[in-house]
């Protein structure tokens, strides 16, 4: 098959979720022992390193100031006429020829509608809704993200397969040096993610405090890591005693934040895939994460289970995890074993599964 592939995500400078499965997806896509040929399809041109060469890929790069995908990348494709094109994040173009496969990560913005500015949110959901319509086969992060298409777009079950992302392992480094580096104590409960109503945060914090109000001896502090998003409000955090804002966690340094905390404690209202939870893991950090969307599938019996709304339900688990070592240590081992199941080689595999059979 001649598979075309939008790569256009991968050469962002500051790579959240999306960008980061569109690069491993393509990466191990591409060392697939598979016949086929591929043209990768770029707005900006990509760093020599970031995609193995290979004699069955191309590499096309296409600059276009606006509405690159539904232009510029629609025009390609009618040139090209590949047999099937994917786009690893949630937008085929409106309009061109053939066979197309999406993968859509989550619709947390039916959700939370007030979590996005009014013009992304109709973007989102017109682009989605149209794409999820148009694509042969959908490839959905999640059980909970496949039954979200079917519950809010009517999309049949038989045009889904759901792929789960896989995981790596952040390199563990110098955990002194991080520490010093972002301001961290010497013992810590951890939320890594961006700062946003979606995350929960208002409660995360009123729990931390409910528990804190309880101790007799020098409590964890709890570390929240990560940019503050949209409607991000101050009073979350204001005269939260123990509170530390630590802003965004480079890459290089996510691991020994990680596997320096006591816990991940993410009790988000909805995930369509919860990296964290699963990074988390392969540090050896026991998570503490919500009971809802997506969450279960990941964490399994390898997780704290809690009800998102239940500042109790938050608080008892954090008691639960600083106060007994045996715990701790059954968490962190189950976690390892369940943080394997996610790879990225499978995730290649599947998603290729999925390209073949719609052609």
């Amino acid at each position: 098959m001649h598979i075309a592939i939008d790569a256009s995500r991968t050469t962002v400078a500051q790579v959240t979720g999306t960008e980061h499965y569109a690069r491993q997806m393509i990466r191990h896509i591409l060392g697939q022992p598979r016949a086929h040929d591929y043209t990768l399809y770029f707005r900006d041109a990509p760093p020599d390193a970031l995609f193995p060469r290979a004699e069955h890929a191309t590499f096309n790069v296409i600059p276009f100031p606006r509405a690159w995908t539904h232009l510029r990348l629609a025009a390609e494709t009618l040139r090209e006429r590949p047999d099937i094109l994917w786009t690893p994040a949630h937008a085929l173009p409106f309009v061109f020829p053939g066979r197309a496969a999406v993968t859509v990560h989550d619709l947390g913005y039916r959700y939370f509608p007030q979590a996005h500015p009014p013009a992304q949110r109709r973007y989102l959901d017109l682009t989605t809704r149209a794409s999820a319509a148009r694509a042969s086969v959908i490839l959905a992060d999640s059980r909970a993200t496949a039954d979200d298409l079917m519950r809010f777009y009517g999309t049949p079950a038989r045009k889904i397969r759901i792929v789960y992302p896989g995981v790596d392992a952040p390199p563990v480094g110098d955990a002194d040096a991080a520490r010093r580096k972002y301001g961290l104590p010497e013992r810590y409960f951890l939320f890594i993610g961006t700062l946003q109503p979606r995350k929960n945060i208002a409660r995360l914090v009123a729990a931390y405090q409910r528990w804190r109000a309880a101790q007799t001896d020098d409590p964890p502090a709890l570390v929240l890591a990560g940019g503050k998003g949209w409607l991000f409000d101050p009073a979350w955090v204001a005269d939260a005693d123990g509170v530390v804002l630590s802003g965004y966690i480079d890459a290089a340094d996510k691991g020994a934040v990680l596997a320096g905390a006591l816990a991940l404690v993410f009790p988000s209202l909805y995930e369509g895939f919860g990296f964290p939870v699963l990074e988390a893991m392969t540090c050896g950090t026991p998570v503490i994460c919500s009971s809802t969307s997506s969450l279960p599938e990941l964490a399994g019996d390898a997780a704290l289970l809690v009800d998102p709304l239940s500042e109790v339900a938050i608080a008892a688990a954090m008691r639960q995890i600083a106060s007994d070592e045996a715990l701790r240590s059954d968490l962190i081992a189950r976690g390892l074993a369940q943080a394997r199941q996610f790879s990225w080689e499978a995730a290649a595999a599947a998603a290729l599964d999925a390209l073949e059979s719609a052609v």
